[in-house]
């Protein structure tokens, strides 16, 4: 029961139509999705390409993301398929059906691209063409992004687990294990990975960095701490994914807080409490966190004191913010980007990618914003005065 409880939570969560307390009864603050009012963009999304990738997420609550090697962008479906696209004109140089349902990636580097699934799987590809080269069983069902680190495979499950598993075979290499609370929110943070070190959040609230040569921890740190008196009130899950700038990791927490860590030691800086399961991004002098609420925050980096605050789109279901050029992207339920000025966030531009809504963070390669939207389009994008 806990499971189903857990499920239609961060349903109701990313739908944006309810709170919390509405589930189980209690007083009902439902709100409506903002909507949208008329715009005059100021600068415009010109689509480079644009490509069909079968079912998309097929209405399920997974993490699939573009990924990019040198030449090529990738993408997977529930389904299984996984296609490759030359990066700058969109042709599809391949596409694999490998009949597994998958739950999160794909990741890719060292000539692999790696995918995880709901019946707890990695299955590796070869970049060039697709071939699949090994399948390995993990503990529990893959809902964060695999990474690959110098000749290693990182990947976390749902149960808390992170393991790493040898690139070239998928032998289990360690595996470093970690206990989840009763109820948490559907979601699993992808680690981030620098010089050696594995940075994890975990649904108690905790960030650790770990060996990514023995998988034992280097340090621990609480970014939140649960408390109040029901299961409900103790959700702190790090869902988001952790982000390392300039030897300081940036991590939100669910019902908590926003924090800046030291990536050597796991010192604290600054930290706002905040509630987030999206995520953030991080350029040069700013810090961008979309709330739990889909209110955008612009915070500065040196202190995390406000910036500005975009309120024009709540409820609507807003992915991680990613900055692009002066701008910053954010995705929502419906299947719109929008672009949101850095200076001050005002709504500079829109357009309308997937009917069927976008779940996951936009991505920028090479100064092309890539959108994968939850139907199964991908779409490359340029401003439109370049």
């Amino acid at each position: 029961m806990i499971k189903v409880v857990a499920f239609f939570l961060l349903a109701t969560l990313l739908s944006g139509c309810s709170t919390v307390q509405s589930i189980f009864g209690a007083e009902d603050n439902s709100e409506p999705p903002a909507k949208l009012e008329n715009l005059v963009d100021e600068v415009k999304l010109k689509e480079l390409w644009s490509a069909s990738v079968g079912v998309g997420y097929d209405g399920q609550f997974i993490n699939l993301v573009p990924a990019a090697s040198r030449d090529q962008v990738f993408v997977a479906d529930r389904e299984g398929r996984v296609d490759a696209f030359d990066i700058e004109t969109g042709k599809r140089n391949w596409k694999v059906e490998t009949e597994a349902p998958i739950s999160a990636g794909p990741g890719t580097d060292e000539g692999m691209v790696v995918v995880g699934t709901s019946d707890a799987y990695i299955l590796a590809l070869d970049a060039a063409n697709g071939e699949l080269l090994w399948k390995a069983r993990v503990s529990s069902e893959v809902l964060s992004v695999p990474r690959i680190d110098y000749g290693k495979i990182i990947v976390q499950t749902t149960d808390g687990n992170i393991t790493a598993l040898n690139a070239e075979d998928g032998e289990q290499l360690w595996i470093f294990d970690r206990s989840v609370p009763a109820l948490t929110l559907r979601g699993t943070s992808t680690p981030a990975i620098d010089s050696g070190l594995v940075v994890a959040g975990f649904s108690n609230g905790k960030l650790v960095g770990i060996s990514a040569e023995k998988g034992f921890a280097v340090w621990e740190t609480n970014v939140a701490i649960p408390s109040g008196r029901s299961e409900i009130e103790r959700m702190v899950d790090i869902d988001g994914d952790p982000v390392i700038v300039g030897g300081a990791i940036y991590v939100t927490t669910f019902q908590g807080r926003i924090a800046v860590i030291n990536v050597k030691n796991g010192n604290s800086g600054w930290k706002r409490d905040m509630s987030s399961y999206a995520g953030l991004d991080v350029d040069f002098s700013q810090v961008y966190v979309t709330d739990d609420t889909s209110q955008v925050w612009a915070l500065t980096r040196s202190s995390g004191s406000s910036v500005w605050k975009l309120d024009q789109l709540l409820h609507r279901s807003l992915t991680a913010p990613v900055y692009f050029d002066q701008y910053v992207a954010v995705g929502d339920f419906e299947g719109y980007v929008h672009l949101l000025s850095r200076q001050d966030g005002h709504i500079a531009g829109r357009v309308k990618v997937d009917s069927k809504g976008i779940s996951t963070r936009p991505r920028v390669i090479n100064d092309i914003l890539y959108v994968y939207g939850d139907g199964g389009k991908l779409a490359a994008y340029v401003l439109s005065d370049r």
